[in-house]
């Protein structure tokens, strides 16, 4: 999403270290500044078939309506905001894969530079730190609302969307068509998220947080798929783990 939390307290606690904020923008939707250690979760889902680009609503609702599952890799870019004296925030890059099936189950694999592991089973949301071997639990219907991760594994409709975000379309730019998603309950860390097709593909998550934290994830190699295997998106903390309950 910079804040590298070691994840050593429960997710709503707060910010350990500096890098590890970028898989928490996804899944964060409301809390303090000591809570931007939870999970931003994630976004993330699936492609849509090429289509000519008619407005950001238009291929967003695409979207919602044809992506059942998917897969892709991204890269996430989390960069802080700027300081007294700097020209531009710090900026931390990570990498990995997700995949996700509708509806409410995806799965985040983060691979550099460390790996965490964030999964959504449809009833709990687990996060997994292989460094720590700590594992983190939250009931996923507490963790989502209005989040990144909400907007495009959970709805599957512009109107059910339209409850929780306010959407907008947004003028075309950088070769893409962009629709904006803001939290109808302002209380949250989640100040908006912009959404980018190309050609009616998903291609960029832009999240801004209250706090003027920026995370912007590239998705690459898209596919999209009828279906994909349960056990994808279970999740056993591993023997030894240190397990944290919410």
């Amino acid at each position: 999403m910079v804040a590298h939390p070691t994840l050593r307290a429960p997710l709503q606690q707060g910010l350990g270290h500096a890098e590890r904020a970028g898989t928490r923008q996804l899944l964060s939707g409301g809390g303090s500044p000591t809570a931007m250690r939870n999970l931003y979760l994630s976004v993330f889902i699936a492609v849509t078939p090429f289509l000519t680009s008619a407005g950001g609503l238009n291929d967003l609702e695409k979207f919602l309506s044809d992506a059942k599952a998917g897969s892709a890799t991204f890269v996430q870019t989390v960069t802080a905001p700027t300081r007294a004296g700097e020209t531009s925030g710090r900026a931390k890059t990570s990498r990995g894969s997700f995949a996700f099936m509708r509806p409410d189950r995806f799965r985040f694999d983060y691979v550099k530079p460390f790996e965490q592991t964030i999964v959504a089973d449809g009833k709990t949301l687990w996060l997994h730190d292989q460094d720590l071997n700590q594992v983190t639990s939250r009931s996923q219907a507490q963790a989502l609302g209005s989040t990144p991760a909400a907007l495009v594994a959970s709805s599957a409709s512009i109107a059910k969307l339209s409850e929780v975000f306010e959407l907008a379309d947004e003028p075309d730019g950088q070769g893409m068509s962009w629709v904006r998603a803001t939290p109808r309950q302002r209380d949250g860390q989640l100040k908006s998220v912009r959404v980018g097709f190309a050609q009616g593909e998903l291609a960029v998550l832009d999240m801004e947080d209250g706090f003027g934290q920026r995370s912007t994830i590239r998705f690459e190699g898209f596919k999209t798929h009828s279906t994909l295997p349960a056990s994808q998106f279970q999740f056993k903390p591993p023997a030894g783990a240190d397990v944290l309950k919410q």
